[in-house]
Order: structure tokens, then sequence, then C-alpha cells
């Protein structure tokens, strides 16, 4: 399921479009002023930030550039009363895919959404992985806002685990897929970064590389 941090201190508009989004499939946290809004932002990991441009404590523009101090790659969507062209632009300049006027249909909203979504997570193969947030494509593991950059061979081996997780994969195949070659000394290597992604997940204890003797590696994530 994916998730929004939706900031908006409309008493009406905010936990109407809460659970609006609910109603469709989509984890919310409502945050009604931009401090709080950042709060949120740091106790959580979100797909998609909506934000209000308006509010107290401090304004969208304002909250979506400490977000991005956080993690650059953030997705955003402005809600707003304003349209000015100057401020249509600083919220495109500020990254955002949307800058929508108030009032707006809801349902068109969330088919915006969900194409959005649909469209950077093929584009990002953005993976989780128990509390984790794999960037395939960026390289990177993300964990409690803090971000570990992954070695190209790094990444491919753990994409390669996150695409068979719970199931064994055999040390050949593996070292095939990445390496391109069974040799001794590729052997090894593989087992000095499996030990490295080990330490990179370390912080979730749920998250478990195991080594099936005779086998291979499999990776498990128990999120119980």
């Amino acid at each position: 399921m994916n998730t929004i941090l939706l900031v908006e201190d409309d008493e009406i508009i905010g936990p109407l479009l809460r659970d609006y989004l609910g109603m469709n499939d989509f984890e919310v946290s409502l945050a009604v002023n931009g401090k709080a809004g950042l709060a949120a932002y740091k106790s959580g990991i979100f797909d998609l930030c909506i934000l209000d441009v308006m509010m107290p404590e401090m304004n969208g523009f304002d909250l979506a550039i400490d977000i991005s101090k956080i993690n650059p790659d953030q997705r955003f969507i402005f809600l707003t009363s304003k349209n000015l062209r100057e401020d249509v632009l600083k919220g495109y300049s500020l990254g955002a895919f949307d800058y929508i006027l108030k009032p707006f249909d809801s349902e068109i909203l969330v088919i915006k959404i969900k194409n959005l979504l649909k469209k950077t997570a093929k584009a990002e193969r953005n993976n989780k992985i128990g509390k984790y947030l794999f960037l395939f494509s960026e390289r990177k593991l993300i964990y409690d806002h803090k971000t570990i950059k992954l070695s190209q061979r790094e990444a491919d081996l753990l994409n390669l685990f996150y695409e068979n997780a719970g199931s064994v994969i055999n040390r050949d195949v593996a070292l095939n897929c990445i390496w391109k070659s069974d040799n001794y000394y590729n052997i090894n290597t593989m087992d000095v970064y499996i030990s490295r992604l080990r330490k990179y997940l370390a912080e979730d204890k749920n998250i478990l590389i195991e080594n099936i003797h005779g086998k291979g590696f499999k990776l498990s994530v128990n999120n119980k």
C-alpha cells in the first residue's frame, strides 16, 4: 500500500481528503501545519507528499525545502488557491510533480496520484525491504532518513535477493548473475559483499540474509 503525507490546515478539506484517499487504498498521515508535517515526515517513509502552500507555522514551499534536505528524491504535489505565475513556477522549481488549484476534483486527484506513483515506481524501482527503502536506480538504501550509498554490484546483489525474497538463491546462480563467473576469487568477493549488505541492513532485526549450507542464500523479512 502506498503511503502519503498530507499536510493541510483546512479543518474540512484535510480530513475529507484523508478519508477519500484512504477509501482508494492509500495509507494517509494527516498533519495540520508545516511544522507538524515535518515532524510526521521524520517519523515515517512516504511515497508522496501532498502539501498545502498557505499554512501556519511553516508554508508548503518551506516544508518541501526541508523535506528535500532529508530526501532529495521525495515526490511532491502542491495544493493551493494561489494561481500567480511566480507561485506556480516556484512550486515546480522545488520539484513538484503537480501544482493543483483549489477547489479541485478529488477523483481526478486520485487518478493523477495513481498515474504518478505507477510511472515513478517503474522508472525508479523503489522497493521496501522491512523498514528500509531501496532505490535501485539510485543505488541507495534509506532507513530513518539516513542514506547508504551502494556500489553497483551491491545494488545488483541486493536487488537479486529482493526479487527472490523467501526463496533460496543458488550461490552459482548469484555469481553468474552479478559477476558473470563462479571462479574462486569471485566466490570470496561475493561473501564480502553479502557481509556488507548484512551490515547495512542491521538496523532492522526482522531482516535476515541466511547462508543455507551447501545451497546458497535466502533473504527473509519477518513483518510481524
